[in-house]
């Protein structure tokens, strides 16, 4: 799918006509190339290392409390998490199509479609909030878990349901910013509101500096305060300061559903896509749970190290579909090709890297989340299991970024949906053939392969294709326009 160049803004200029594809196509700044790519990977690296960081100090904070305080904000959580997911439709969506304008030199088209995914943000997440506010118990008493761990988990997510709508701004802000290439502005705006994030759940969960203590409840009212301030913070930039974007003006707040239908048709494969995988790691639960508790205690160690070694791959992943979008809107397939090379050397560099430290220090890295040696033994080959596939999902996370830059989402959702549930299946065989825990995560070692060379034959197809047609759109509204 690519963009049209005429929106309705009254603030809106036609890009005068570009070089022809061809010719833009001629030379490629390497080196350059490689700047662009890591300047927008490292920050959303970093990014992600914050929200990883806030998410330990929360549950230290939380711990303090004891342990159906846990429970209960962990059950809480695994709700918000999904509610998150369905709003990265908006945020992935709403980048491609800023990424795409950007390329095209249409800024009155990338800050028309940044302001309606703002707008339609807030209008989306209202009706989740009041759902939250009345059915926070009921959701949470899916689980079954005991009264005084359900009323902790409903407390939580009631207060947190408050803040969705200044979650789903900080999300789309994000997204915009980085899909018109600044992605240390949403870092610098992660790490000032986890600061205050932290600052402001430590003083209300145990009453510090003459506040009242609120105990869990202090830790979701941290969190919401922190996602106000953040939320704020993206709205300042993006009506007032940023260079790259700039929402306002006529007829901007106003809800326009021919945008909204872009924006989702780009966002919804990938929300699924993010809530399958989500649910296929899941299902890796009762798997395990048949290999014991320690296994299975394990097995969330391994989870963890896992999260960690996600965060370059999700950081190259970003730029590349920021970058990819920005080449598809100037007509540049070969530069779209190029910088999903650039992103897949990288990314598989820094997880490489990083798997070769799991195989090196894997007893170390368990030993830091218990001290029980049959958990580190079980533990540690399980990661030195997933150390392996790291390499893989490097390649994976880039050329999936690649295909939603060129604005393809669905097949990313297709083939690592289906390979994900088949790696299910596959966990499910093999722990019969060896009952370890490490013989579940060996099933992504299988399952890597095929998914990645699915990726690489759709990218090596659609690329040169999109950027034919959007040329195509480009000199067709262009010669209507000068008849």
């Amino acid at each position: 799918m690519t963009i049209p160049d005429i929106v309705p803004s009254t603030a809106e200029t036609i890009a005068p006509a570009a070089p022809s594809t061809e010719a833009r196509n001629e030379t490629i700044d390497r080196p350059s190339l490689r700047r662009r790519v890591m300047g927008l990977a490292l920050p959303a690296i970093g990014e992600n290392l914050l929200h990883t960081a806030l998410g330990i100090a929360d549950t230290i904070l939380v711990a303090g409390i004891g342990v159906v305080a846990l429970a209960g904000v962990g059950a809480a959580l695994n709700v918000l998490f999904i509610v998150m997911a369905a709003l990265s439709s908006l945020s992935v969506g709403a980048s491609v199509l800023v990424a795409q304008a950007i390329g095209a030199n249409n800024g009155a088209r990338a800050s028309h479609v940044a302001g309606q995914a703002l707008i339609w943000g807030i209008a989306l997440s209202l009706p989740i909030t009041l759902v939250g506010l009345i059915f926070a118990e009921p959701v949470v008493a899916w689980y079954g878990m005991a009264p005084d761990a359900t009323a902790v988990a409903a407390e939580y997510l009631t207060i947190s349901a408050a803040g969705i709508p200044v979650l789903a701004l900080m999300l789309i802000g994000g997204s915009v910013l980085r899909g018109a290439g600044d992605s240390r502005t949403p870092m610098v705006i992660t790490a000032l509101a986890n600061v205050l994030n932290l600052v402001a759940s430590w003083v209300l969960i145990y009453g510090h500096l003459g506040m009242p203590a609120l105990g869990v409840a202090g830790s979701a009212w941290g969190t919401l305060i922190a996602r106000v301030a953040g939320a704020a913070l993206f709205l300042a930039i993006l009506l007032r300061i940023s260079p790259r974007l700039r929402v306002g003006g006529a007829g901007t707040w106003r809800l326009r559903w021919g945008t909204a239908r872009e924006v989702l048709w780009l966002g919804a494969p990938a929300a699924l896509e993010e809530i399958i995988i989500i649910t296929s790691f899941a299902a890796l639960t009762p798997i395990v749970v048949g290999l014991g508790t320690v296994a299975l205690a394990a097995h969330r160690v391994a989870l963890n190290v896992l999260s960690l070694s996600f965060m370059p791959g999700i950081g190259f992943s970003l730029a590349t579909t920021a970058l990819v979008g920005q080449a598809v809107g100037a007509g540049r397939s070969d530069e779209a090709r190029a910088v999903t090379n650039v992103a897949m050397r990288w990314a598989i560099l820094w997880m490489g890297g990083l798997g070769a430290s799991f195989i090196l220090f894997a007893p170390h890295m368990v030993g830091i989340f218990s001290n029980d040696p049959q958990l580190v033994a079980i533990g540690a080959a399980a990661v030195q299991v997933v150390a392996l596939a790291q390499p893989l999902w490097a390649g994976t996370f880039v050329i999936g970024g690649a295909l939603r830059g060129i604005g393809d989402t669905r097949t990313p959702m297709i083939i690592s949906g289906v390979l994900g549930w088949a790696a299910v299946g596959i966990a499910f065989l093999l722990v019969y053939v060896w009952p370890a825990l490490w013989a579940v995560w060996l099933a992504y070692i299988f399952t890597g392969p095929p998914e990645i060379g699915a990726l690489w034959r759709v990218w090596r197809r659609k690329v040169r294709t999109v950027v034919v047609e959007a040329e195509g759109e480009r000199q067709e509204v262009r010669g209507s326009t000068e008849a």
